[in-house]
């Protein structure tokens, strides 16, 4: 690896970073150099990612929360001295059409995708500006094309990827990347609970979801090398880009 394009003395921040995706990225950020801090809602699973994954920090904290995302964003500004990298992986998912989602399985996938990438990148972005930074906005597939019985998720990720294009125009001028990656099905809990909530057995829901042109479903690896290359000076003159991971899935 050339010293430009890996990630010392970097940091790091993922939303969602103990588990699934945001986990991966976790792992392969730490293994690439960089300081990694991950905020999740869920304290157990996040202290464990710090533990297996050696991070350089844990914040427990509600990315729908503007003063959780804030005293996130401030905290590991004082503890660093600087944030070079955002990761916006939290997301959550209700498999419900418009008719069936209430109003808190509407707000709540909402507010974690949607409003938790507004938020963080708003707290983030003034502290990038001394230096300049990525921020990487994890979408979906989804998000790029509708999808059965997920009306908020469609909506939240499509969302993500129109905010990642006018963030990156208005950021551009003070060096601020913003890029999104849009995952086909990753091998993830939350890819899982699919199976439960649609009241399908989940052998044949991960079989189905592997039928595309590589005939498998991805791994939060397949997703962190994509994240790297957004966050390494590999892609220096990437922004506003939105990349799609899906083993052929959207082909």
């Amino acid at each position: 690896m050339k010293e430009n394009d890996n990630l010392q003395e970097k940091v790091a921040i993922i939303t969602g970073g103990g588990s699934g995706i945001g986990y991966g990225c976790a792992s392969y950020l730490k293994e690439a150099g960089a300081k990694v801090a991950i905020f999740d809602v869920d304290k157990a699973s996040g202290e464990r990612a710090r533990r297996q994954l050696g991070l350089d920090a844990f914040l427990a904290g509600d990315v729908s929360s503007s003063a959780d995302c804030k005293r996130a964003i401030q905290e590991l500004s004082r503890q660093f001295g600087h944030i070079d990298i955002l990761i916006n992986s939290a997301g959550v998912i209700r498999r419900r059409s418009v008719v069936d989602l209430t109003e808190e399985q509407w707000d709540l996938v909402i507010d974690v995708s949607l409003k938790g990438t507004f938020l963080m990148s708003k707290y983030a972005i003034p502290i990038m500006e001394r230096q300049g930074g990525s921020i990487i906005n994890i979408g979906s597939g989804w998000g790029l094309k509708g999808g059965p019985k997920a009306a908020a998720y469609c909506a939240a990720k499509g969302g993500v990827v129109n905010l990642t294009r006018a963030m990156a125009i208005d950021h551009g001028p003070q060096n601020i990347r913003v890029n999104c990656i849009c995952p086909g099905d990753v091998d993830t809990p939350l890819l899982r609970s699919e199976a439960l909530q649609l009241g399908e057995d989940e052998v044949s829901f991960m079989s189905e979801a592997a039928d595309r042109p590589l005939a498998r479903v991805g791994t939060p690896a397949d997703i962190a090398k994509a994240v790297f290359f957004l966050a390494s000076d590999l892609s220096s003159w990437v922004t506003g880009a939105v990349i799609v991971v899906d083993g052929g899935g959207l082909a």
